[in-house]
């Protein structure tokens, strides 16, 4: 009894929310917006080779733990919302969704949440919302999920833009937040938060969220998804695809950061993958930051990747030039003569 009164006195809150799988290379996501302060402490839970439960409307929040821990044991979605609404006290107020570890998904929305209200899910993606504008918002965003390509980030939280710009939760904007995790996908692989973005209190708070994404993509997740493809050899050309996304992103965005433009150049020269885009990304940030001779190297090493080996050389002469003492540029350029002299 205590446990519902606590639960019916939590106010109700306009929420709209989208849960993604990516199968090729396993990760589950959730992207969420409302007009309540910090949706992301409320609504996801999400773990790495279980799966994802959206809790909402009248939230219960003992659907998060109660549903990732029968999801553990391999139940499907369907089985686990039944779950979850014959345990609750309150079934007729909640929104929820769920996803499995094959990606399946289950939503329901109780009929005593707020107009309007409802439901969609699709292949590997499920959507739901309560005081929107109408059903356009899911609708545009089941939509937009499923048209858009690349990272399963960028195609959650397109689907949320594409969600507000259709109309959002009736009552205004607050908060949002991004979570996407996959086994060993964290920094350097030590936990699996492969995303992980909150925007507490701001009032353009999906505006926000992307401008923290533009910046964590390039930071964090390409860097980790060329990691993966060195770890998963199963999905190596998956986790190369998705970081190439990244790579011909910031390319056609023109970014310019220096930095990141040579972080992307020199972990993708280094897998000798893409060459062209690889060293695009090079060129540019020699551009930027002429004199700059970690850049130069990476330029030589990005020359070298893409079989130019004798102006891999030049590259990485100017590099010593600018710091002769450098014992790395120097066995770099050993490298770079020693295909040289093969190549003849």
């Amino acid at each position: 009894m205590f446990l519902a009164l606590v639960l019916l006195a939590i106010p109700p809150s306009g929420t709209f929310s989208i849960v993604g799988f990516d199968p090729e290379t396993r990760e589950w996501g959730i992207a969420v917006a409302s007009r309540v302060l910090d949706v992301g402490y409320i609504v996801p839970w999400l773990e790495a080779e279980v799966g994802a439960v959206a809790t909402q409307a009248l939230a219960n929040p003992f659907f998060g733990p109660w549903g990732l821990e029968a999801l553990r044991k391999g139940k499907s979605a369907e089985t686990v919302l039944r779950v979850l609404l014959a345990r609750d006290t309150a079934p007729q107020d909640r929104q929820v969704a769920v996803m499995d570890r094959e990606g399946r998904c289950a939503n329901f929305t109780g009929e005593g949440t707020l107009p309007w209200a409802g439901h969609r899910r699709g292949t590997f993606v499920c959507v739901q919302g309560n005081i929107l504008t109408g059903p356009e918002v899911v609708d545009t965003m089941l939509r937009v999920f499923q048209s858009t390509r690349g990272p399963l980030a960028e195609r959650l939280l397109a689907a949320l833009e594409a969600g507000e710009a259709a109309g959002g939760d009736r009552r205004g904007k607050q908060s949002a937040a991004l979570y996407v995790v996959r086994a060993r996908g964290g920094y350097l692989g030590v936990d699996d938060r492969l995303v992980e973005l909150r925007v507490v209190d701001q009032p353009e708070p999906v505006r926000e969220l992307r401008r923290l994404y533009e910046k964590w993509q390039y930071a964090f997740l390409a860097p980790a998804y060329l990691r993966l493809a060195q770890e998963d050899s199963a999905r190596r050309e998956a986790f190369l695809d998705r970081a190439h996304d990244l790579l011909v992103k910031a390319l056609r965005d023109s970014l310019r950061d220096p930095e990141v433009l040579n972080s992307l150049a020199w972990s993708f020269a280094l897998l000798k993958a893409y060459p062209e885009e690889t060293l695009e990304a090079a060129r540019r940030a020699h551009l930027l930051a002429p004199e700059d001779p970690n850049i130069m190297d990476t330029y030589a090493e990005a020359l070298y990747a893409a079989g130019r080996y004798r102006e891999a050389v030049e590259m990485e002469l100017k590099a010593l030039a600018a710091d002769p003492d450098n014992a790395f540029f120097q066995k770099q350029l050993e490298k770079f003569r020693k295909a040289l002299n093969q190549e003849r």
